[in-house]
């Protein structure tokens, strides 16, 4: 009796120090879900991460490509000074006639600045410095050829869409309303009262829309001209 007292005892403590195979599996099981679900909580923080770094990135470069534009916008020249149109849409590409920054007593000079999408990108043609209105001329008419600059501005763009602001029409993309603005403040000056006032603007703001593959609808600003 001792004996059997004693192969209980031992049988009984083995018993109630140990696991049984279905308790581990339960506890892998368990451990391999939590696990599951660890990976996935942390794969949405990395990818959420991800895109809102993406997302950051794009707006920094939207933020620079609009910066620009507006300070060509402002830096556009008057339609006196320009000989004509200073602010037209040629082609598919926004162009802009715009006085180029020159030192201090020297001799002010023009410069034609094109935005155009040029291989899924919108690039910035700028001319260099124009001395004349015949230099101007050929500028104007002429392509952005080995002499102009081109600055890559943004990536990943489908389409460009630019509406200039003309006082008696509104916003519009067609050039004709422009040239009616333009001959209708040449014919306002030809009042003797007001021979002597300075050619009115034909356009006074520029809408630029950008449309990008990664964002759901185009962004679009808008820009003061001259001011």
């Amino acid at each position: 009796m001792r004996r059997t007292a004693r192969c209980d005892r031992v049988r009984g403590a083995s018993s109630a120090g140990g696991f049984t195979l279905i308790e581990l599996l339960v506890a892998i099981a368990i451990m391999a879900v939590v696990a599951l679900l660890s990976w996935r909580g942390l794969d949405a923080i990395v990818r959420g991460r991800e895109t809102i770094t993406r997302s950051m990135a794009e707006e920094r470069v939207f933020a620079q490509m609009f910066d620009q534009m507006r300070f060509d916008a402002r830096a556009a020249a008057s339609d006196d000074e320009a000989g004509g149109l200073a602010i037209s849409l040629d082609g598919g590409a926004l162009q802009i006639v715009r006085a180029f920054a020159v030192p201090p007593g020297a001799a002010p000079r023009l410069q034609v600045v094109r935005y155009r999408v040029t291989g899924g990108q919108v690039v910035r043609y700028a001319s260099p410095p124009l001395a004349n209105l015949g230099e101007l001329r050929r500028a104007l008419r002429g392509g952005e050829s080995g002499n102009w600059s081109a600055l890559p501005m943004m990536g990943g763009v489908d389409v460009i869409n630019a509406r200039l602001y003309v006082p008696k029409t509104g916003w519009t993309s067609n050039m004709g309303d422009v040239r009616s603005q333009v001959n209708g403040n040449n014919e306002g000056l030809k009042v003797p009262q007001l021979g002597n006032a300075p050619l009115p603007r034909a356009v006074t703001g520029v809408q630029v829309s950008v449309g990008s593959h990664s964002f759901e609808r185009p962004v679009t600003r808008v820009f003061m001209v001259g001011e």
